[in-house]
């Protein structure tokens, strides 16, 4: 896994050091928006000639240990 985070970069002068893939002007953000709204792998690979499946998976992986470490606090259902 340590492996597929090494792609996962920040630069201060790219979309405000917001996470990249390998350096390039591609979000993970951006990626992980397309998964959300349904793209699969397949399509997003299509649209970057030098992306890689990896990179994708790249992208899970680092949102994945962003919310391991997020506290989320259930919804209370109204009393019936």
């Amino acid at each position: 896994m340590a492996d597929l985070l090494d792609r996962i970069t920040i630069d201060p002068a790219i979309f405000g050091g917001k996470p990249i893939i390998r350096g390039r002007r591609l979000a993970v953000e951006h990626v992980l928006g397309m998964l959300a709204g349904g793209d699969d792998v397949e399509t997003i690979l299509a649209g970057y000639d030098w992306l890689e499946r990896e990179d994708v998976l790249a992208c899970v992986e680092y949102a994945r240990r962003l919310v391991a470490h997020e506290t989320v606090s259930p919804r209370f259902a109204p009393a019936a």
